[in-house]
């Protein structure tokens, strides 16, 4: 509910989980501005926390049980005029069914909270549980540090024989850290540094103690590995030890071993590592596409430690093996994709071709600016389909329909790692691959799209009804225009009904003002 801070603090407060820093499925989530050092270098920051006093560099982990209905009340104290001020909150992962008010993203689905005031998300987890994540979906601000995990556990999960632990300490996050604040950043900036678990080193920087996970010998455990970046993908690996992937961005898949994971911005990965090896320290790696790649001096790493093993620096190397390849993610159930099984064949079809031009990407031509009223109180007010702003970025899709995409890869900022909200979708065809797979294709809801000559292709059904965003998550190329909407069953949109709450945030917002006088 939207009411004057001071009023807020007793919101839920007893239902809030104290253990480990959890919180939910019932919390408050405070944002606010802090100095934080994550890697040596002190820079303010824009901060989720359990408090207005405990604001974190990676966000407080929310977690939950297969079935629960989230209220997150979300509680604006941001007062640091070189950040954005405003917010909103998006639950990366959830489809949103019947509640698309809560998705988030500013310009598709609502207007941001003001400072001083909040918003209540609610929604439901329904028969969804797995990796999920939350972030800022304005502008860049989650650049600036407003992102973290959310696990939904499931008791009947189909994979559990094959892992001893699965909780709090097993949420591995990967992120990117900037020096410079994300509104004076410009188009295209390099991280300083990769954080892991919000710990991490920069080039020619101070040598601060790395993010150590300690780990009990011949124990199995279920890690669960999430790019919170804003830019990179990384290449994460263990040494020593393989990583037995059994879950893709909540779609439990067959047990597939590997050495590494090639993982893009927005994805993620649960995997079984089984501390079958000597009693030692062990080097994580997450090493980026970009910024300052390799090792040396513990840049892009953190530790895995055996109890037992000395307090100190691993010395163990990457001895390579066999990377993950994406085609061979394959589901646990549910396998075939839906429609005709050839390209093409589905109910609509649609190319989405990434272009460049300006210093702004485009889709088909269009570059995506978020709309001054979102497109879901563009609905509800009455506007027709085909009238729908950002004009050339909304695409309308019928009801109880199979939709094919398909994105050539390569260009600028390539590759463009693609993210549908309100679905997961099959890929029937993978980036590196010439190859279509209707049988048995990986589902996610984050795909890269690849290099030039690559035309990844998902296919999914239209039986959620929203304006659901797609973009580019390397946050800078969203904000550069890389985005489109798909307004799914525009008849029962516009005869949604969201809270009151929600009626005034955009009031709320216009009142506030520009954030950023010219």
């Amino acid at each position: 509910m939207s009411t004057k801070f001071a009023l807020l603090t007793a919101f839920v407060l007893s239902a809030v989980s104290s253990s480990f820093g959890a919180i939910g499925p019932v919390a408050n989530l405070f944002i606010g501005n802090a100095d934080v050092s994550p890697d040596g270098f002190t820079r303010p920051a824009v901060l989720a926390g359990t408090s207005a006093t405990d604001l974190t560099t990676i966000g407080p982990l929310i977690r939950g049980t297969k079935g629960d209905t989230f209220r997150l009340n979300v509680i604006d104290g941001l007062t640091d005029t070189r950040m954005l001020r405003t917010t909103a909150i998006h639950w990366h992962g959830f489809f949103q069914a019947g509640t698309a008010w809560a998705d988030g993203p500013v310009g598709a689905t609502q207007c941001p909270i003001v400072p001083g005031e909040s918003f209540e998300y609610e929604f439901h987890s329904t028969t969804q549980a797995g990796t999920f994540w939350y972030h800022s979906h304005h502008s860049t601000q989650y650049c600036d540090g407003l992102r973290g995990a959310l696990v939904v556990y499931d008791p009947n999960d189909p994979h559990k024989n094959m892992y001893d632990y699965d909780d709090e300490n097993t949420v591995i996050t990967l992120a990117d850290w900037y020096h410079v604040l994300a509104p004076v950043a410009g188009g295209a900036p390099r991280p300083a540094s990769t954080l892991i678990n919000g710990i991490g080193r920069y080039l020619d920087g101070p040598t601060i103690p790395l993010a150590v996970i300690n780990v009990e010998q011949n124990k199995r455990y279920r890690f669960r590995l999430v790019n919170i970046a804003c830019s990179p993908n990384y290449r994460f690996s263990i040494d020593g030890h393989s990583l037995t992937i059994i879950e893709v961005e909540t779609v439990n898949v067959q047990p597939y071993t590997v050495s590494s994971i090639q993982i893009f911005a927005g994805q993620r990965y649960s995997f079984v590592l089984n501390t079958n090896q000597p009693v030692n320290n062990y080097w994580i790696r997450a090493n980026p596409n970009l910024g300052s790649r390799g090792h040396d001096g513990g840049l892009n790493s953190a530790i895995l430690r055996y109890v037992g093993a000395p307090v100190q620096d691993p010395t163990t190397i990457d001895d390579g093996g066999s990377p993950m390849i994406e085609g061979n993610l394959q589901p646990l159930d549910n396998q075939a994709a839906p429609g005709i099984p050839q390209p093409g064949a589905a109910d609509v079809n649609i190319n989405l071709s990434v272009g460049f031009a300006g210093g702004q990407f485009n889709v088909n031509g269009a570059v995506f600016h978020p709309p001054t009223l979102p497109v879901l109180l563009q609905l509800i007010n009455g506007a027709p389909p085909t009238g729908l702003l950002p004009s050339g970025s909304v695409y309308t899709l019928p009801p109880n329909k199979v939709i094919e995409i398909s994105m050539p890869g390569g260009g600028p900022g390539a590759p463009h790692p693609i993210h549908l909200h309100g679905h997961t979708f099959d890929v029937v065809r993978v980036a590196g691959s010439s190859q279509y797979n209707y049988v048995n294709p990986p589902k996610r809801d984050v795909v890269s799209i690849g290099a030039a000559g690559d035309n990844v292709t998902i296919r999914f059904r239209t039986d959620n009804a929203g304006p659901w965003i797609m973009h580019c998550h390397i946050d800078w190329h969203f904000e550069n225009g890389l985005s489109v909407i798909f307004a799914e069953d525009t008849p029962t949109v516009s005869a949604m009904d969201p809270p009151t709450a929600w009626d005034n945030l955009c009031p709320s917002y216009e009142a506030f003002g520009p954030e950023f006088p010219e």
